[in-house]
């Protein structure tokens, strides 16, 4: 797992570097410089287009002063910068920088009021005026400058982070930020990049490795990490010569009601297509035909309205899910007291389930200790209390985790696992295109399966997230069907092994 750092945390790596590579501040600025360009130029390759290079005077400005010579080298002739100097202060290695740009032919304009900027119609607007230093909202000039900025039609690329954006801690949607289409950040994603709060000001971004001290980062103290496909390298294990069908577990997913059988159907699919050696599907009797003729695989538990069958041999299996499709009706609401109750080992929830324990929150005591609960952003707020930013998510995320001593999975762009020893891990595969209906079934089938195949629930959820995002990603396509990213599993988890 990568380790995210705090904007503070990531000036110590910069400082811890420079001190013990050894590497000069200038030089550093120049290895981060260089890395932006080298991303910047596969991006937008063509060398006719126009730059414009807007700076500030501290070492977001030194940056971007690197970054228009050396475009400049690389033969982009388009170059136009622009300093901002709204203030009396200029770091050493601004002022460095700028003495190497003037021996270049490039036009270089200073501005000391942001009225005098324009006019601007430049391909590419770069903002490289301010970077993470900020503490507060932009205000004055550079609110002025920063707005005005955001009206023009250029493409929009920030230097490590937009102008007036914070890095980590709450996000205020009023607050004046640059506009950025890319980001290219250094070494790391900036935390605030990973949050849904952040589409308002910023697009996609790009990461760019610079050189800073690797073993100092891993070892920086915090919460956050981002997951690796080591992570699932390290965890997942090949299937030995010998093995059988009882070596790799019994599943069970109670799941489903006669209006919804379909997420019973893609939850048992994927646990199928993830693994299980064994997956039975406790369903309504209604579903029973749709069970036997999509998925003969599959073994029925059949419940008749709220009632489970009292044959039921809860000790035979190694892994059980509830929730998808299920209902949230006094029937749904029977059958999850009988689960709780009866399994006494993890318990994967979700959906319905969720639904069901957020309005009869007394269920919770019933959860099985190191159980995981898989919302999305508006199931997480019904069990949880509304939130206002997500950046509080994050904050009852890890507290909630530790409490409940369960694995918290929040569904989103990039999604964010709580486990019980309090880390908060992001999720970096997946795709758009799999914002579809169906997708949270298929999630919840894949973590049971790995729970029934001897995973622990937290390496299940973080296993499962992963490689359900990987399968998307290798669907090709404007939408990718739950059907056929199933489909994909077996072919993407061999990948890792």
């Amino acid at each position: 797992m990568l380790k995210l750092l705090t904007s503070s945390q990531m000036r110590e790596a910069d400082a811890y570097t420079i001190a013990n590579k050894p590497i000069q501040p200038v030089d550093l600025m120049e290895n981060a410089s260089r890395a932006f360009v080298e991303l910047f130029m596969e991006d937008f390759s063509d060398r006719t287009l126009s730059i414009s290079v807007y700076c500030g005077t501290g070492n977001n400005g030194g940056d971007g002063l690197a970054i228009a010579r050396i475009l400049h080298k690389e033969g982009y002739e388009r170059i136009k910068v622009i300093i901002a100097r709204f203030s009396e202060k200029s770091s050493v290695d601004f002022n460095i920088n700028l003495d190497r740009l003037k021996f270049l032919d490039l036009e270089i304009k200073e501005i000391y009021r942001a009225a005098n900027a324009g006019p601007e119609n430049a391909d590419i607007i770069i903002d490289a005026l301010l970077g993470s230093g900020l503490n507060k909202p932009l205000d004055g000039e550079w609110k002025d400058l920063v707005l005005w900025l955001n009206t023009l039609e250029g493409t929009k690329v920030a230097v490590d982070i937009p102008s007036g954006l914070k890095a980590e801690g709450t996000m205020a949607g009023a607050d004046p930020v640059f506009h950025a289409d890319l980001a290219i950040t250094f070494q790391r994603p900036r935390l605030n990049f990973l949050l849904p709060d952040s589409s308002t000001h910023l697009k996609y971004f790009e990461v760019a490795e610079i050189g800073l001290d690797e073993a100092f980062i891993q070892n920086a103290e915090g919460s956050y990490y981002l997951l690796s496909e080591d992570d699932i390298r390290d965890r997942l294990r090949a299937r030995l010569p010998f093995s059988h069908k009882g070596s790799y577990g019994h599943a069970l997913l109670v799941a489903g009601s006669p209006e919804t059988m379909g997420a019973a159907l893609l939850c048992s699919k994927a646990c199928l297509y993830t693994g299980a050696g064994l997956t039975s599907a406790c369903i309504p009797a209604e579903g029973l035909n749709a069970l036997n003729a999509a998925m003969p695989e599959v073994m029925a538990v059949v419940r008749e309205g709220n009632r489970l069958p009292a044959s039921l041999q809860w000790g035979k299996y190694q892994s059980a899910g509830i929730g998808p499709g299920l209902g949230t009706g006094d029937k749904s609401l029977h059958v999850l007291k009988d689960t709780l109750k009866n399994f006494a080992k993890p318990i994967v929830i979700d959906a319905d389930g969720l639904n069901l324990i957020s309005s009869n929150y007394e269920l919770m005591q019933l959860v099985p200790e190191f159980s995981v609960l898989t919302p999305h952003v508006k199931e997480f707020d019904r069990l949880f209390g509304e939130h206002t930013s997500w950046w509080e998510r994050l904050e009852t995320g890890i507290d909630r985790a530790v409490t409940l001593g369960c694995t918290i999975v929040l569904k989103n762009r990039y999604t964010i696992i709580f486990t019980p020893e309090g880390r908060c891990l992001f999720n970096p595969t997946g795709t758009p295109a799999m914002a579809t209906g169906g997708m949270g079934d298929v999630l919840t089938g894949m973590i049971v399966s790995f729970v029934a195949q001897g995973y622990t629930p937290e390496d299940a959820a973080i296993m499962g997230v992963y490689l359900h995002g990987i399968a998307g990603e290798s669907v090709q396509g404007y939408v990718v069907p739950p059907s056929r990213l199933i489909e994909a599993l077996p072919e993407v988890i061999l990948r890792y092994l």
